[in-house]
């Protein structure tokens, strides 16, 4: 009896000193979270996320820091999993004590994981999901993109205005909020603007045979396939596309932002087009200038995800200046209050829902590069 008492006040002072030590460290530096699929199938979504958070925080730390204190991130891997990113969030809220978490990139992780920030009284900014949802997961959850809704509003635009298409299909990730989002956006407003949905296919994320679904759609002779899915998907169905005889351009979303499409699937994926969020050829000298510093870090071309991180990471910055507070409640509020901030994926303004109002881009895939056509603006 008398060793196992031993023994429990040797593990309530052990506790006692993981305490200390842990307020210790928050009064040194300011801890965030970030959480995102740096493994898996979509790990070149959460690389270039975690890199233009890490460009955002060696900037200001390089300037003395927030409030006179450096910023640590603190970065956990979901593997592109729901339940892991449910996972990894309870742990940097419960046991690494994070004021604010930035994260994720896929909209079905980001709502996995947003109620676990709410519970808590933790602010969480999604860089780049996109689906409507993630922010209705409550007044503690907050986006720098724009929306599904308005994306697919888009590339209807463009489909009927710019290519002057008439007839559609759609092939879905029936198993993504995003996707499924964002294929009845387009679906709502091209009919709206005079088109025809000609065929709705499905398929299932880590699917890697589309003949049947491409086969179906061929049939419906369409002017245009709308493919909101991500690259890891798209670059396999543009191949599967092109072998068949489908050779109609292939429209698409944020979610084919990837240097890996590109680089795998060369020619099947050229002639298509897809919504973004900034074209890196934007002669604006904020967007030139992060372009420059994020190829002098990383030694490569920053994508749309990796500039929406950084304006994350800064729209996060700027609320705790202007809170003057590392309390998590009064940093969202001032979240909540961010009007006219100058990003360098636009100039952001957060209305009432929690979500950022600003203009896309769509790109073209055109020889093996990225090509800018156009501005639509909300």
């Amino acid at each position: 009896m008398k060793n196992r008492s031993w023994l429990l006040v040797l593990s309530l002072l052990s506790s006692l000193a993981l305490l200390s030590c842990n307020a210790d460290q928050q009064a040194e530096e300011i801890l965030i979270g970030e959480y995102g699929s740096l493994t898996g199938a979509e790990a070149s979504f959460g690389i270039s996320t975690r890199n233009g958070i890490d460009l955002a925080i060696e900037e200001v730390n390089k300037t003395g820091g927030v409030l006179g204190k450096q910023v640590r991130v603190i970065v956990e891997d979901d593997q592109g999993k729901p339940e892991e990113a449910l996972t990894v969030v309870t742990k940097l809220i419960t046991k690494d004590n994070v004021i604010a978490v930035l994260g994720e990139v896929a909209s079905t992780n980001s709502i996995a994981a947003a109620p676990v920030a709410q519970q808590n009284g933790i602010p969480m900014i999604s860089p780049s999901s996109t689906n409507p949802k993630v922010t209705q997961m409550g007044n503690y959850i907050f986006r720098v993109c724009f929306l599904d809704p308005f994306q697919g509003f888009v590339m209807a635009k463009f489909a009927a205005n710019t290519l002057m298409i008439k007839n559609v299909a759609v092939l879905r990730d029936i198993k993504s909020d995003y996707s499924v989002g964002l294929a009845d956006a387009f679906i709502e407003n091209f009919k709206k603007m005079g088109g025809t949905i000609v065929a709705d296919e499905s398929y299932s994320k880590g699917d890697n045979d589309f003949s049947a679904q491409l086969t179906k759609i061929r049939a419906t002779n369409p002017q245009a396939v709308f493919v909101p899915g991500y690259y890891t998907e798209v670059g396999s169905i543009a191949l599967q596309a092109k072998r068949l005889g489908l050779t109609v351009p292939l429209l698409g979303g944020d979610g084919w932002d990837s240097p890996s499409l590109v680089e795998i699937r060369g020619k099947a994926i050229d002639g298509s087009f897809f919504s973004n969020h900034i074209s890196v050829d934007d002669p604006n000298p904020a967007i030139q200038k992060f372009v420059t510093d994020y190829k002098a870090k990383f030694d490569r071309v920053p994508d749309a995800l990796a500039g929406l991180a950084y304006d994350s990471a800064n729209v996060l910055l700027d609320a705790i200046r202007r809170s003057n507070s590392t309390d998590p409640s009064k940093i969202r509020d001032a979240i909540a209050e961010t009007k006219d901030f100058k990003g360098v994926t636009g100039t952001i303004t957060l209305d009432s829902d929690r979500n950022a109002v600003k203009p896309a881009v769509v790109l073209e895939i055109k020889d093996g590069k990225l090509v800018y056509r156009e501005t639509i603006n909300p």
